[in-house]
């Protein structure tokens, strides 16, 4: 399944027009599912395109075959996957909420579009993709229960190839000792131009 979405791709990652052109009716929806769903949402607000930025540079994209993304919601890095990702790469979406999960299905109709995390690995099975190269992550680890975080990052690991890449912004540093438990590479920054500001965990998979 190749990446063929609807959005342009003239609009690119250095124009902030990407961003502005839907960004009050993002909000809109955002704050109504938040309403809705405060734990699974996180946040009141989307993030941030400064946060979106700083999430998805260091990876040599041109290398990334298949790229999952966590808790896409109104689709804030989805739109950056689709800048960056090959034309060829297999994208696996997961989004919770019924309108938002409709909305990203309209957006990027080629995508595969999932529900549940805690299926990540079984779902690629199915799909025959196997493990990915990168997984990003915008879940409020915070919100779940113990139990399901474990499930979580397990389905994570289990899911990314030897040497792959995986992203997540949280707005605590509550995951790091549970994040430093399972992998070996665990590197964390801040972005301060996001509301609430966040923490980026920055996590490569051991090479086998």
């Amino acid at each position: 399944m190749s990446k063929l979405g609807l959005s342009n791709k003239k609009d690119g990652l250095s124009n902030p027009n990407t961003f502005k052109g839907a960004a009050i009716h993002d909000k809109i929806t955002f704050l109504r599912t938040f309403m809705k769903s405060p734990k699974e949402v996180g946040s009141i607000i989307p993030s941030s395109r400064h946060l979106a930025k700083r999430m998805f540079k260091r990876i040599d994209w041109n290398n990334v075959s298949s790229v999952v993304e966590l808790g896409a919601g109104t689709g804030v890095f989805t739109k950056y996957l689709n800048q960056l990702i090959k034309e060829d790469a297999e994208v696996f979406i997961y989004e919770q909420d019924a309108e938002l999960a409709e909305l990203l299905k309209r957006n990027y109709p080629n995508y595969y579009h999932r529900k549940q995390a805690e299926r990540l690995f079984q779902d690629l099975h199915d799909a025959q993709i196997g493990q990915v190269d990168v997984i990003i992550s915008g879940l409020p680890f915070k919100n779940f229960s113990q139990e399901l975080r474990d499930r979580i990052v397990n389905e994570i690991e289990r899911s990314l190839k030897p040497g792959g890449s995986f992203i997540a912004f949280q707005y605590s540093l509550q995951m790091k000792s549970q994040f430093e438990e399972v992998f070996d590479e665990v590197s964390i920054s801040f972005e301060p131009l996001n509301v609430p500001p966040a923490f980026i965990y920055r996590i490569k998979k051991k090479k086998q």
